[in-house]
């Protein structure tokens, strides 16, 4: 593509670099030059004006985005996705559904090192998404690419990015109480579930130790079940692990490199999921618990190797609910 100030002569058919404003008529930047605008700047007393022509191969910003959107998702219904159309060198890819986005980054990092005029955004592998929320962008930087470059960019991006929606439908949250009270979880956790589209059925508060609690996980009527306890539970035998094994249950994991969120315990019971959340979790702000309830929630598991891996960029910002901040003065 060749780019710069050329003779009003040369300049149909090229397209304008720049924004113009000819008396009450504007020329918008990206426009493809007429006869007629020629006439309206010679009239304005131009002798040149900086312009892009694409040369042989290349294409132009539109329609390299809307290839390397296309190819990235092929069915967008189908991947939970919505594409817009390109303008300005941009095709936008918002979410259809709650749920979480997954991405093929290596794929995408390879196309961003292809040509740096050819840029894909996205948000993190794994965030959580809305109905009708950005969770990425295609934007062509100049008024046209080397199609070769596209082709390379569309192959390796193919199928590269999908919203898995929420599967489970309904929780339940069980609650434990030392004699004082169960605290105000439920508030928080109802919120959590909500944006998420899961009710909350039911809430089931028993006293804390292993025998009551395992009971009521035994009994729990939904396809995800919480628990949060009164006291922190400080050990893979604590009382809510050994409850959920006790309920004929396995613990998976126990713990995660995740603050606020390190009491975390992962397991599954009468083959539905079982989160032991932590005690950060009675507030709304964003902790451990979050990033794997939501990956829970939309059927994806969650392995040690994930949990070990949330570990950079898991320091979360002070929790008002954590009870000893990590940063003391003086």
């Amino acid at each position: 593509m060749k780019f710069g100030p050329v003779a009003l002569a040369e300049a149909h058919g090229a397209v304008l670099a720049h924004s113009l404003q000819l008396g009450g008529h504007r020329l918008r930047k990206g426009r493809v030059l007429e006869e007629g605008d020629v006439t309206a700047m010679a009239a304005a007393g131009m002798v040149e004006v900086t312009v892009a022509r694409l040369g042989p191969g290349d294409l132009a910003e539109n329609e390299a985005a809307a290839r390397i959107a296309a190819a990235m998702a092929p069915d967008p219904g189908a991947a939970g996705l919505r594409l817009t159309g390109a303008s300005t060198g941009r095709v936008n890819v918002y979410a259809g559904t709650p749920g979480v986005l997954v991405l093929d980054v290596a794929a995408i990092e390879a196309a961003n090192r292809i040509d740096p005029m050819i840029t894909i955004a996205t948000l993190p592998p794994f965030a959580r998404t809305r109905a009708r929320g950005l969770v990425a962008t295609v934007k062509i930087i100049a008024y046209g690419v080397a199609g070769a470059a596209v082709e390379r960019a569309a192959t390796l991006v193919r199928d590269a990015i999908l919203v898995r929606p929420v599967e489970i439908s309904d929780a339940v949250l069980i609650q434990t109480d030392t004699g004082t009270g169960t605290g105000k979880g439920e508030i928080a956790v109802r919120g959590r579930l909500e944006t998420l589209g899961i009710a909350l059925t039911e809430v089931v508060n028993v006293p804390h130790r292993t025998g009551p609690l395992a009971r009521a996980v035994a009994v729990a009527e939904a396809g995800l079940v919480l628990i949060l306890t009164a006291s922190a539970t400080s050990d893979p035998a604590d009382v809510a692990p050994a409850a959920v094994r006790a309920a004929g249950g396995e613990v998976t994991r126990f713990g995660m490199p995740v603050d606020p969120g390190n009491l975390l315990f992962l397991g599954r019971q009468g083959g539905r999921p079982v989160i032991g959340l932590p005690g950060c979790a009675r507030s709304p702000a964003l902790n451990g618990a979050d990033w794997v309830l939501e990956r829970v929630a939309c059927g994806l598991q969650v392995s040690d190797e994930d949990i070990a891996g949330m570990g950079v960029g898991g320091l979360l910002k002070e929790s008002p609910a954590r009870p000893c901040p990590r940063e003391q003065n003086g």
